[in-house]
């Protein structure tokens, strides 16, 4: 980063999004050299925010150098009295922090940090990182006992084996050859978006879900850090490229990452195996390796395929989904299901993955078509329906029009909690997890009747429907329960009956799904609005009754 004290006193303060973030501390992290303190300084500046220097708050307590701590009092002294401060500083509110380079290396501190703090760390090249720090006696850390190890090669050490740690950390901006005013500039848009973060646990480890608006300009230092370079390659259709390649296209090149476009046409019908195999193909042109990742960008026919490839391409190479549309931000971002189609049924073909990454960038559903909102808004009262009644209780109180952005993205986040908190209970779909496929087992029989020309949301929310008054049926809840459910899908214009098949058609088409399991359905079933069941003893003549009444 280019050291410009003049460029920072020009630097403007952007417009804070949200309040809320007064209350939490900026904390800015990253290997020595980075800009920590110049940055943190001068964003607290323009925030008007009380700057603490770690390093020199661990001087002050001391009273002596750095330096003179390592000398006199060795490493684990400055690492203990390093950490008593991190949990001071933890417990207060509203600080702009600069942390020594090693300090968040610590995961009990990185905790405590993250706690009540937004953590971003600087990142640099280290060819850069060489150049700045040349000359620089007061860095203990890149002094060494055998005189025969120079500071260069201890500087590249220490970098190798603080990266892992850096990585846990969930946001980065990448200091290298900019300037103060650039990266200043960067921080405040971060903090103004007030990102959140899920960090998503499966059996096989752990993902990162971030949602951030502008978040596209941000994935470039995301890959960078988790060891990612080589041939990336961004698998897109036609329509969403079109929107968004220039930005994404962009954050990558600022990291040095170089991207090959795979553009498909749009559509479900698609969704099958000969596309994968024009997709193995394209990876094959493009080099892609174990080194680099598939970037999945698009909505859930895109997540689902490019996650289906990404998954089965040498064996599996590293997967970052970018859903672009409502419905791909709730449903296909989490749990790691990938799939395609078959003319037997909706996603017959798939496996389980762990993404290296899950993007989610609310401004892209600025553009989404009014159609594709509706299909998503059907999985958002479909969380509320199995886990989060304040969520139901919401859409139901709320008038068809589009929400505001900041109610949008409180449903976003809600919903996907649902989902969040169900995979990590059933990561493998063996239980719980089953719940997930509220309406699915009647939607998936309407898509395929359509053949495909039915939306995978709008479908659900027709089974939704039917579930509902199956539940009617079953005795499992009330006439006002379901009346709810129905009310709240039609007072956001979405479709609650079915086309000119016949309910025994749609019965035989659901008996071929591939949620039949020994010839017998499984439903999930509404008791009350937030609480679900699976019941696999319905009766056919049940569902036929179900299908009856919803019929147009």
């Amino acid at each position: 980063m280019t050291d410009s004290r003049h460029e920072s006193m020009e630097t403007k303060e952007p417009p804070l999004g949200r309040s809320a973030s007064a209350s939490i501390n900026i904390v800015l992290t990253g290997y020595m050299g980075t800009g920590k303190s110049s940055v943190a300084r001068e964003v607290a500046r323009l925030l008007g925010r009380p700057f603490v220097d770690m390093d020199e708050r661990i001087e002050e307590r001391a009273g002596m150098t750095i330096p003179d701590i390592f000398r006199r009092q060795g490493e684990a002294a400055f690492r203990e009295l390093e950490r008593a401060i991190c949990r001071e500083l933890a417990a207060q509110q509203g600080l702009v922090i600069a942390t020594g380079g090693g300090a968040l290396v610590d995961a009990e501190n990185r905790r405590a940090m993250m706690r009540n703090g937004l953590v971003i760390c600087l990142d640099c090249d280290v060819e850069e990182l060489l150049h700045r720090l040349r000359g620089d006696e007061g860095r203990p850390m890149l002094w060494s006992e055998d005189s025969a190890v120079g500071s260069e090669q201890k500087l590249r050490a220490l970098w190798a084996a603080r990266r892992p740690a850096y990585a846990e950390v969930p946001h980065h901006i990448d200091t290298s050859y900019r300037s103060l005013k650039q990266v200043v500039a960067e921080v405040l848009a971060l903090v103004s978006a007030q990102p959140t973060t899920w960090e998503v646990q499966t059996p096989t480890g752990s993902y990162p879900v971030q949602l951030v608006p502008g978040g596209l300009a941000h994935l470039g230092a995301l890959l960078k850090v988790r060891g990612v370079g080589g041939n990336l390659v961004a698998v897109s259709d036609e329509h969403v490229w079109a929107l968004y390649s220039e930005t994404i296209e962009a954050g990558l090149q600022a990291s040095a990452l170089n991207v090959t476009p795979v553009v498909l046409p749009a559509g479900e019908r698609h969704k099958n195996l000969d596309t994968v195999r024009a997709l193995y193909d394209r990876f094959v042109e493009a080099g892609l390796d174990r080194g680099a990742a598939v970037l999945a960008v698009g909505g859930g026919v895109i997540t689902d395929m490019a996650g289906f490839a990404a998954a089965t391409y040498m064996r599996g190479v590293p997967l970052v989904q970018v859903p672009t549309t409502l419905l791909g931000m709730i449903d296909a971002s989490v749990g790691g299901k990938v799939a395609v189609d078959h003319p037997a049924g909706k996603n017959l073909i798939g496996a389980f993955v762990r993404p290296l990454l899950v993007m989610l960038d609310p401004t892209m559903l600025h553009t989404l078509p009014e159609p594709e909102y509706r299909a998503g808004l059907a999985e958002v009262i479909k969380a509320g329906i199995i886990g989060d009644a304040d969520l139901f209780a919401a859409l139901e109180g709320l008038e068809g029009n589009k929400p505001s952005a900041d109610l949008l993205r409180w449903m976003v986040e809600r919903a996907l909690q649902v989902k969040i908190d169900v995979v990590e209970e059933d990561p493998y779909e063996r239980g719980r997890r089953m719940v997930l496929n509220l309406g699915h087992t009647f939607a998936h029989a309407f898509e395929v009747l359509s053949e495909y020309e039915l939306s995978h949301g709008l479908a659900v929310s027709i089974g939704m429907a039917a579930a509902a008054r199956l539940a009617q049926i079953r005795g499992l809840c009330s006439a006002e329960t379901a009346g709810r459910i129905i009310a709240t899908l039609e007072r956001h214009a979405l479709p609650t009956h079915y086309g000119e098949a016949s309910p025994q058609e749609v019965y035989e088409a659901m008996r071929r799904d591939k949620k039949s399991r020994g010839g017998t359905l499984r439903f999930i079933l509404p008791r009350k609005i937030g609480d679900v069941i699976i019941d696999a003893e319905v009766r056919p003549e049940e569902v036929l009754q179900a299908l009856e009444w919803i019929r147009p």
